[in-house]
């Protein structure tokens, strides 16, 4: 993002915040709401991750009384939260507490950064009085035996269109998956969440249905391992949370570390590709997801891309002609479609498949030089 447009003390603030806030935060709707310094930005939306969504926070400066504190505005849904309001006696009043506005610093670049982890953990802290305030005899169960795990995050959700429920966000499996990859380019841990939502109701019922469940994860971890292809275990009748979530650990932990082997797989396929099509113009050298070459057929020269999903060997590569020479009326490379149907076994040895693909290579090569030529002529 671009800080143009935003007095120095608030960029700073900025810069320093996405650099160091421990997950990936957004910044939209950048805007002004001074008439005195109508180019000045002061007011942004925040998109804070929490419990596997975002919350929309409006940070509001004032460009024209820099010295001032930012005011913040939470969602219209939260509006009985007060994180800096404290209940003291027995008539409901409440005072304000120590906090990270009580002696704002507008010059010190890490103070939004600690204002917003502050707010954070204090909104965690509402949500979870509210869920344990909801008279469900079930939830009340289930977050008795899952109470001990680390990182887990609820959210208890209501509205006039919409039944209430409370939503879980599990962190699963114990394992640092950074340190697995080799030259891993992540900046963040990847993580690999359950998503457990659980309708409300009032009273026990003896055989209750199984909620919501949906893994999610971390959006890089997708460059390494697909969570759509996972099979979830099914939730067997008066099961719990706390039975179900070591059954789905092992699993995953499994696909993970094979996930992690496949991308050595990935990346002697590609070393076998090189003898027949000469040296990689360029390859993934860290998931080993896609290589280019260079490809002759007589005096046509082209570019092949191959593109390996997560579940190479079992999926065949996608193939992508691209010619040097050939360009369509924006001026942009003529490229073939995604090719997916050719000879392929996931049994083959990896030479055999680097030789199958060769071999086809050479027909396919001709029609895309025929394809490019009559399309030429066209234009």
């Amino acid at each position: 993002m671009s800080y143009d447009g935003f007095p120095p003390f608030i960029s700073a603030q900025l810069q320093y915040l996405l650099n160091h806030y421990p997950h990936t935060i957004q910044i939209e709707q950048a805007r002004s709401g001074t008439r005195y310094f109508p180019g000045s930005l002061d007011r942004f939306t925040l998109l804070i991750p929490y419990c596997l969504d975002y919350m929309k926070w409006d940070v509001i400066y004032n460009a024209e009384f820099p010295l001032a504190a930012p005011d913040v505005i939470f969602g219209a849904e939260d509006e009985d939260f007060h994180p800096f309001h404290v209940l003291c006696g027995e008539d409901g009043d409440s005072r304000l507490v120590k906090n990270s506005l009580t002696d704002w610093n507008n010059k010190d670049p890490t103070r939004l950064l600690a204002l917003v982890i502050e707010l954070r953990d204090k909104y965690r802290s509402y949500q979870e009085k509210r869920v344990g305030e909801v008279d469900d005899d079930r939830l009340k169960f289930e977050i008795s035996t899952i109470v001990s795990r680390e990182g887990i995050e609820m959210h208890m959700s209501s509205g006039v269109e919409k039944p209430e429920e409370v939503k879980f966000a599990v962190p699963l499996m114990n394992m640092n998956i950074n340190k697995m990859v080799p030259a891993c380019p992540w900046r963040h841990p990847q993580k690999i969440y359950l998503q457990v939502i659980y309708p409300v109701g009032r009273k026990y019922a003896p055989s209750p249905s199984a909620p919501r469940l949906k893994l999610m994860c971390t959006p890089e971890l997708k460059a390494l391992f697909s969570i759509d292809d996972v099979k979830l275990p099914s939730w067997l009748d008066g099961m719990c949370m706390a039975e179900y979530l070591p059954h789905l650990e092992e699993l995953l932990q499994r696909q993970v570390l094979e996930a992690v082997a496949l991308i050595d797989v990935r990346r002697q396929f590609i070393e076998a590709l090189a003898p027949l099509l000469g040296r990689p113009l360029e390859a993934d050298p860290v998931f080993c997801r896609k290589a280019s070459f260079l490809v002759c057929s007589g005096p046509f020269t082209i570019m092949l891309h191959v593109f390996l999903s997560t579940n190479f060997p079992k999926q065949q590569p996608s193939l992508m002609f691209q010619s040097t020479q050939h360009f369509n009326s924006l001026g942009m490379p003529v490229k073939s479609p995604l090719i997916t149907e050719y000879p392929w076994s996931p049994r083959w040895e990896t030479s055999q498949m680097a030789d199958r693909i060769s071999d086809f290579l050479v027909d396919e090569s001709l029609n895309f030089k025929r394809h490019c030529n009559e399309s030429h002529l066209q234009h």
